[in-house]
């Protein structure tokens, strides 16, 4: 069923979703920043609005995909975006920001009649292009289900509980990919200086325990010194911090994540990686070892 979309935010992720919403006929009204990223849907019938407030008006569902939660609350409250939302509207704000803005930006909806979920996203701009995004939601079950239609357009959308709940989810994700990353960074380290094959020591895991996405995906960045940006060294910084924030407020330690974000964010600042893709974290680890990135074949 056609949905009347507003999409605020059209950067290296926004935009391949919004291409997704269009091709599933939905009417999409798209907004961001610098205007220049928005203008390429314009031709392909997306409409563009001049304002954020302008491309929410009459939207049944408005999507947020912007940096970060403190981002998202700007938009959302010092730009006239909630006062130009029709009131049974609903919210999904796919930005990876903290549970508990999520939830504050829940609540101040709710007080205008507007409804809200938090549904952060994982995949990358690959999955973002395939429509294939793994998506964590938040939120009331009634609301989820209402808006299952449009989340199907973008990848495969689970609720996983209440208000805050996916950004949750989001953070164990980004817990996990930034360990994996460090683990594979390693591996690859290792098994390149012993003299094998990577290629053949990717196909040799496929299929067993150690085998993943990132073992895959990252490991042929690695031996291919493949760092252009898809998922930023910054971003993943951000991230984790705010995963050693969450657990912070919930009084537990996660030695593993302050390991890896002390290594992020090393390659940020001491190796200028900080607009790098995050399986740079290779690059860290060559640097720790007295070594340099093979020349690109």
């Amino acid at each position: 069923m056609t949905t009347s979309i507003a999409l605020l935010g059209t950067g290296l992720m926004g935009l391949p979703m919004a291409r997704q919403l269009l091709g599933a006929g939905h009417k999409l009204t798209v907004w961001n920043r610098d205007a220049s990223k928005a203008a390429p849907l314009a031709g392909e019938g997306a409409l563009v609005a001049a304002s954020a407030a302008d491309a929410v008006k009459g939207a049944s569902h408005i999507i947020t995909m912007l940096t970060d939660g403190t981002v998202v609350g700007h938009v959302l409250f010092e730009t006239g975006v909630a006062g130009a939302i029709s009131p049974g509207a609903t919210v999904i704000d796919m930005s990876s920001i903290q549970p508990s803005q999520a939830r504050a930006h829940a609540e101040r909806l709710s007080g205008l009649g507007i409804f809200h979920l938090d549904a952060p996203v994982s995949g990358g701009t690959g999955g973002a292009e395939a429509g294939t995004l793994a998506i964590m939601a938040g939120g009331d079950q009634q609301v989820f289900d209402n808006a299952s239609g449009l989340l199907s357009a973008m990848g495969r959308a689970v609720r996983v509980g209440p208000s805050g709940a996916g950004q949750l989810a989001k953070l164990a994700n980004q817990a996990i990919v930034g360990i994996a990353i460090g683990a594979i960074s390693e591996a690859t380290l290792l098994v390149s200086e012993g003299g094998g094959d990577l290629e053949a020591f990717r196909s040799a895991l496929a299929g067993g325990f150690a085998d993943s996405t990132i073992l895959q995906v990252h490991g042929q960045r690695m031996q291919e010194n493949d760092f252009a940006p898809r998922g930023r060294v910054s971003v993943q910084i951000k991230d984790l911090d705010n995963v050693l924030l969450e657990a912070g407020h919930l009084g537990i330690r996660l030695p593993m994540v302050e390991a890896v974000r002390d290594r992020f964010v090393r390659l940020m600042t001491e190796l200028d990686g900080g607009n790098l893709d995050h399986s740079a974290l290779f690059v860290e680890l060559l640097d720790l070892n007295g070594r340099s990135p093979a020349p690109r074949v």
